[in-house]
């Protein structure tokens, strides 16, 4: 079982939020990072915040899947190989399907879904070779139960759930994990996607609310990926202790 601090992991979605959070903790535990996101200028102040870490990072769009090839390729160009990849990036526009948001349904999509198959269809043929490696994808609550105004944002969810699950089964025998992290209601930018601004700010206030912090899923995260290798966690649901949902 190779340490943390032998351990290279990209993190999609790595700006803010979770996938922030989840760099600054690996950087504490000595891990090798790659992070990568849309917004360079953050990724660049995480990387600047964190002088002593080993960190490179890479602009990407997850929706495009040579924008995530060359994350992979510079992360092997950097340290050789790649332990994890942390399938973090992710939007929630929510509106009744009565409303017929086709752009944001489309967003959601590409986002959630094809970010994370670009993810795995980037990562994977290297792993396969290694004969090892892990794959984390941020799935949600909203991923194993459906709820009003929400039900095309659900359904990408559920399908990384499909996703995850059916990588697990084809790539056990090459030792390769499959995780997902479900979130409930956590204190992130993630209401910033939703268009309509009442909705918008009701999510905003839920998350402070019920109280669960972008860190407290990183050391949920860090945990799936510090197990031994006979050890794979393949869901967990992290819920504030309060959330109804």
């Amino acid at each position: 079982m190779k340490s943390l601090t032998e351990k290279v992991v990209i993190i999609m979605g790595a700006s803010s939020g979770i996938g922030e959070a989840t760099a600054r903790l690996l950087a504490e535990r000595g891990a090798k990072l790659v992070i990568a996101a849309r917004r360079e200028d953050r990724l660049a102040e995480i990387k600047s915040s964190l002088p002593d870490a080993e960190l490179v990072y890479q602009a990407a769009d997850v929706s495009n899947y040579e924008d995530v090839k060359k994350v992979v390729d510079l992360a092997v160009e950097t340290y050789g190989h790649v332990d994890v990849l942390f399938n973090n990036a992710g939007v929630m526009p929510t509106a009744p399907l009565v409303e017929g948001r086709r752009d944001e349904w489309k967003e959601l999509l590409d986002i959630n879904i094809m970010g994370v198959l670009n993810g795995i269809s980037a990562v994977l043929p290297l792993m396969a070779e290694q004969k090892s490696g892990h794959i984390i994808s941020t799935d949600s609550v909203a991923g194993h139960v459906v709820y009003p105004d929400s039900a095309v944002y659900c359904s990408t969810k559920f399908a990384v759930r499909a996703i995850m699950e059916g990588l697990r089964q084809e790539q056990r025998m090459n030792n390769i994990k499959s995780t997902i992290i479900s979130p409930g209601a956590v204190q992130t930018e993630l209401y910033k996607t939703i268009s309509d601004s009442k909705t918008a700010e009701e999510v905003r206030k839920a998350q402070i609310e019920w109280g669960l912090t972008s860190e407290d899923i990183a050391t949920a995260v860090v945990f799936a990926i510090d197990t031994p290798d006979r050890m794979s966690i393949s869901d967990m649901i992290v819920r504030p202790t309060t959330q109804a949902v």
